[in-house]
């Protein structure tokens, strides 16, 4: 198992996963011929993707637990599993719904008694018996070690042999590719918001769809630009986090650049025949946004040659 750092612009380089390869012989049949070959299976367990899925797996070990617990409780208005066949299977079924099965150890504590019941108008007393059961549960520590093991990981692979492609360079490679889904997901969220809406002309509709993916290029050409440029310069860029300033990024994202520039107001004053305009200053991420994107700040300050003036 070899650890899989990530360098860092600014400080010691990050761990994103861990992981291992083999040789894998593969067989295809290509125009009737049979072709062989040797490839490269690299298995990797991200770390992140490894404490998300723990996070999900541990909310559902709760949520098993507490609704377990909850048949024991006595409610009003709340039945009561009738008999050990019914508890057992509302135990199951809960844990098979949090998908949780085999992470928990599950004890049931049964007690039959005879319960005399009279019938009204007569003397004589009949005899039922009653059951009263209840059901804990506890983690199988063991049990949740090992499935938390197998969460995180990806299987890659590769014909390139070790020399010209490592695998902590595959792993980086394969996290740097572009991913469709993240475009589509554009489309049809934020910022582009492509729903359904009520078009009675065809053209139309086709229109607006033409329109929304020259906005995807724009978005997708922007942010390439900004991490190609920092990727370039090896450093970061902050004060695109609201409530932390500090913190910085070498990939931001189209949406949070845009997003940075909140509050730019052009005003115009007339008076009489006289015009005055001014307008909001840029901040330093402003300009170092634009600088990123390789765009002149002139393109902003000239829309109001009197900011420019000293008051």
């Amino acid at each position: 198992m070899r650890l899989l750092p990530r360098p860092q612009p600014a400080g010691p380089p990050e761990l994103i996963a861990e992981g291992f390869e083999r040789l894998e012989p593969v067989t295809a049949e290509i125009a009737g011929k049979p072709h062989r070959w040797l490839e490269r299976r690299l298995l990797m367990r991200s770390v992140q993707r490894a404490q998300a899925a723990e996070r999900g797996r541990r909310a559902r070990l709760a949520n098993a637990q507490a609704a377990v617990t909850a048949l024991n409780e006595r409610r009003r208005g709340q039945r009561r599993c009738p008999d050990p066949r019914a508890l057992r299977e509302a135990v199951d079924a809960i844990l098979a719904r949090d998908r949780v099965q085999g992470l928990r150890h599950v004890r049931y504590t049964e007690r039959f008694w005879e319960r005399p019941r009279r019938r009204d108008g007569d003397r004589d007393a009949t005899v039922r018996l009653a059951w009263d059961g209840q059901v804990t549960v506890s983690l199988d520590q063991e049990a949740v070690a090992m499935a938390v093991r197998q969460l995180g990981w990806r299987v890659y692979g590769t014909t390139q042999p070790p020399e010209q492609l490592s695998l902590q360079e595959a792993v980086l490679a394969y996290r740097s590719e572009s991913l469709v889904e993240r475009a589509m997901g554009r489309l049809k969220g934020r910022p582009l918001s492509l729903t359904p809406r009520s078009l009675e002309r065809e053209d139309h509709a086709t229109g607006l769809i033409r329109l929304w993916s020259i906005g995807l290029r724009v978005l997708t050409r922007l942010e390439f630009g900004v991490r190609w440029r920092l990727a370039m310069a090896k450093t970061t860029l902050d004060g695109l986090y609201v409530g932390n300033p500090k913190r910085a990024t070498a990939r931001p994202t189209a949406e949070r650049l845009l997003e940075a520039f909140p509050g730019l107001t052009l005003t115009i004053l007339r008076e009489g025949r006289r015009r005055r305009s001014h307008l909001t200053p840029l901040s330093r991420v402003h300009r170092r946004i634009l600088v990123l994107l390789d765009f002149s700040v002139a393109i902003y300050t000239r829309l109001s040659v009197d900011s420019d003036k000293p008051p």
